[in-house]
């Protein structure tokens, strides 16, 4: 039977065997399991480019997956100015704008997804100088040569329109609305509050009475026990006075 020292050496090198070999799994694994970076942009980070461009370009060192991978472009005036989908290419993800872009600073939001399934995200911002696309047309001013469009005045008193008589203010009778007023609420009247006031007056005196009854019943109540216990203690038990003899 081994001994309990050589027990414990075995595990503690079998235990090391083991964290050695998690490591270098580990140590091999890393370079196949590196996430994906992005190398470069086009436009690049806080450039200034002449004119806006067409599409905006981010290359990373290894190709992105089409499910999960975005491009958000955002223009001058707040409006986003990306348009479509994002195109795979190679390593590089193309999201393409639309075609009118004013100038000024662009933020660019993105989102890829590596080819391991890991996510990845970030921001950038360029600059254009001018702006693409069709421009608003100018109206055409007129030339000293173009005849104004004035209208051809008549002096003919008979070409003038006649006077409408209908159109003759003195010929309308004027009408005044008069506004009719509706009359006031002057709420109820006299004689229904003189009767509530007789009514509160009657219920006030009933209780006061009501009370005064209860009030004397009381007290003829406790001068009665007062005569029944006064009866008790000179010997008279039924209260009469006359107090019983003693055998």
């Amino acid at each position: 039977m081994p001994s309990v020292p050589s027990l414990r050496a075995r595990t503690a090198r079998t235990s090391a065997l083991v964290v050695l070999a998690l490591l270098l799994t580990a140590l091999g694994a890393s370079p196949a399991a590196a996430h994906n970076t992005l190398r470069s942009t086009d436009p690049a980070d806080a450039s200034t480019v002449p004119s806006a461009p067409a599409q905006v370009t981010l290359t990373f060192d290894q190709p992105a997956m089409a499910l999960g991978t975005q491009v958000v472009v955002t223009g001058p005036d707040g409006a986003v100015v990306s348009e479509g989908a994002v195109q795979l290419v190679d390593a590089s993800v193309v999201q393409p704008l639309v075609a009118e872009l004013p100038a000024g600073t662009y933020t660019v939001d993105w989102r890829v997804t590596s080819a391991d399934g890991h996510p990845l995200s970030g921001a950038f911002a360029f600059t254009a100088a001018e702006a693409v696309g069709a421009a608003e047309p100018t109206p055409a001013e007129p030339t000293a040569d173009a005849p104004a469009d004035v209208p051809a005045s008549s002096d003919d008193p008979a070409d003038a329109p006649a006077d409408d008589p209908a159109d003759d203010p003195a010929d309308e009778t004027s009408v005044t609305a008069v506004p009719i007023s509706a009359p006031a609420d002057t709420g109820p009247a006299p004689w229904v509050w003189a009767l509530l006031g007789a009514g509160a007056l009657a219920v006030v005196v009933a209780g006061a009475a009501a009370l005064v009854v209860a009030r004397r019943r009381a007290d003829a109540a406790d001068a009665a026990d007062a005569a029944g216990q006064g009866g008790a203690d000179t010997g008279d038990p039924d209260g009469t006075g006359n107090p019983t003899a003693s055998a």
